[in-house]
């Protein structure tokens, strides 16, 4: 075991699916290390996803702030006991120029970024050290090799998201424990190319109501998902228990894991589900899912990345580079009912067997 650093700060700010990959990484530190004190720098939304996450610090900073939020920072960096100021490890997991410079004011000795290949926005000039350049794999998996430069290796992927028992308590009220097998659909992904049409979603809800399963509706409070909803709910036959706009973000994960199946595009809900031990059905044609997809099982994902790449690119997917987005007005029409149904059939077939 190489030598316990004296404290680690991890820099990861966004989004809800990334902060959730980042969640084994810190399972590995703690158990390697269990006595090196941890800090997160996080966004606000995401803080909240994970608050009561046992043994990290979370150290909250508002993307919408700036100048002056990366000021407060610094102050409150700078403000801490002298032995404690500054951070033996910076794991500097964000890439965008904004991260970048917030880096720069955190004070640490061994500075951990991305490899060349993934780097951009003057990544390479906030960090001294880099992880290893292996293209082809999920993002989960880059993540938790920012544990290598320090001398270890992730190959233990846990999660134990911090669940409060009243979340569970909520989510269990929402429907009874009949033995009704539940089809959950989160139709709406922060990046709204990425989102499938509502007529869609609502044939594979009544398909799966055909076969007697519940449907639940669950979604954020933004007007898009609001309205995205009430357009399934008006166009499906059957009906489905609305829950969009009704749940926190630590209910969302004891929601998602009272499912047995998750239908979504690629967004948070999808590795958040994933992390509860909730199978899901991803729809994947501007993202690869052998990139993004829910990383423990992606048996029941949709996959028309490739033919995404040769309609939109004009070349096939094994000739992009790794991680390029499909995101294109019309690319996710190349997922179909049909596509989705077969999907949902194949967990139903798996789910009796």
């Amino acid at each position: 075991m190489p030598p316990a650093p004296a404290s680690i700060c991890l820099l990861r700010l966004s989004a809800l699916g990334d902060v959730t990959h980042v969640v084994p990484l810190v399972r590995t530190l703690q158990a390697a290390w269990p006595d090196t004190p941890l800090s997160w720098i996080i966004g606000k939304t995401e803080q909240r996803l994970l608050e009561g996450l046992p043994g990290v610090e979370f150290i909250e900073y508002d993307k919408k702030s700036g100048l002056g939020g990366m000021i407060a920072l610094y102050r409150r960096l700078h403000a801490r006991p002298v032995d404690t100021r500054a951070f033996d490890v910076l794991l500097q997991m964000q890439v965008a120029a904004r991260a970048n410079l917030l880096s720069a004011v955190v004070p640490a000795r061994v500075r951990v970024g991305y490899d060349r290949a993934r780097s951009r926005d003057g990544h390479g000039l906030f960090v001294n050290r880099r992880i290893p350049d292996r293209p082809g794999i999920h993002v989960l998996d880059a993540i938790g090799s920012f544990c290598e430069p320090l001398g270890l290796q992730q190959t233990d992927v846990r999660w134990d998201l911090p669940v409060p028992a009243e979340a569970r308590e909520w989510a269990r009220a929402q429907w009874p424990d009949d033995g009704t097998r539940t089809l959950m659909i989160s139709p709406c992904s922060s990046h709204v190319l990425r989102n499938w049409r509502t007529d869609r979603y609502a044939a594979v809800a009544d398909h799966a109501i055909a076969r007697g399963w519940r449907v639940v509706l669950c979604g954020g409070r933004s007007g898009l998902e609001r309205q995205t909803t009430d357009a399934i709910l008006h166009a499906m036959r059957g009906e489905a228990l609305d829950l969009v706009g009704k749940d926190t973000l630590k209910q969302l994960p004891a929601l998602l894991e009272r499912a047995d199946l998750l239908l979504t595009p690629d967004s948070g809900p999808m590795h958040i589900a994933n992390a509860m031990g909730t199978k899901v059905l991803g729809l994947h044609a501007a993202s690869n899912p052998a990139r993004s997809g829910p990383y423990s099982d992606r048996r029941y994902c949709v996959d028309r990345y490739d033919d995404a790449a040769r309609r939109f690119r004009g070349k096939p997917a094994a000739e992009l580079r790794w991680g390029s987005k499909i995101e294109h007005e019309g690319v996710m029409d190349l997922v179909t009912v049909e596509d989705a149904t077969e999907a949902f059939e194949r967990f139903v077939t798996d789910a009796s067997g």
